[in-house]
């Protein structure tokens, strides 16, 4: 299956940041193929960015796989409970990564309500609030800590120009999407940094 090869994650993370929007991530989990297409996405650069984990090259035990390869997962815990998924961007050894703040379900829909619901029903509600959040991004695909160093150019987590390239069925995008830049979100405490336009969304022309 066609999927985003290494050389898509090895530049500017800005680029990869903006150029992620519309791509499909694919999940497989336990003989299923859980899929959603990336709306909203958030760029964090260790060399110059207070806001990042590896910020002037910080290695610990928790930020050493942004030192890894381009197109490694990083997966962490916030607030001891909440998982957030990024992809490792730039040159190996040169900490930077994507945060995927939200997805728009493609397929799979039934197991990752299961996952982010457990037995309750997807009312209304809930299926606005489905993974509009990089948290709940997480829990509804099955993603932990465990996935942290995933290649994401294998057969376990990766992301596709369309959805046929996933062996799924076509989904066209919506027409008049534009993208919108502006401020992170939680980035309070990175000084100038919290200031930064590097999260980036899809959204409908007005």
């Amino acid at each position: 299956m066609a999927r985003l090869s290494r050389e898509f994650y090895n530049r500017p993370t800005l680029e990869a940041a903006r150029d992620l929007l519309g791509k499909i991530l694919v999940r497989r989990l336990e003989g299923q193929t859980l899929a959603g297409r990336v709306v909203e996405t958030e760029a964090y650069i260790g060399r110059c960015d207070k806001a990042c984990h590896a910020y002037n090259y910080r290695r610990t035990a928790r930020t050493e796989t942004l030192f890894a390869p381009p197109g490694t997962a990083y997966i962490y815990l916030i607030y001891g409970m909440y998982h957030c998924l990024n992809f490792v961007t730039e040159p190996e050894g040169e900490p930077a990564a994507v945060l995927l703040r939200a997805i728009e379900p493609l397929a799979g829909l039934e197991t990752m309500a299961r996952l982010r619901y457990g037995d309750k029903p997807l009312t209304p509600y809930r299926e606005k609030n489905f993974v509009n959040g990089p948290g709940k991004v997480c829990r509804a695909l099955g993603l932990t800590r465990a996935e942290n160093g995933l290649d994401l150019t294998g057969d376990v987590l990766f992301l596709c120009d369309r959805p046929e390239d996933a062996g799924l069925p076509p989904f066209p995008p919506p027409l008049g999407e534009h993208i919108i830049a502006g401020p992170r979100v939680g980035v309070d405490y990175a000084g100038e940094a919290r200031d930064f336009p590097w999260r980036f969304r899809l959204a409908e022309e007005a």
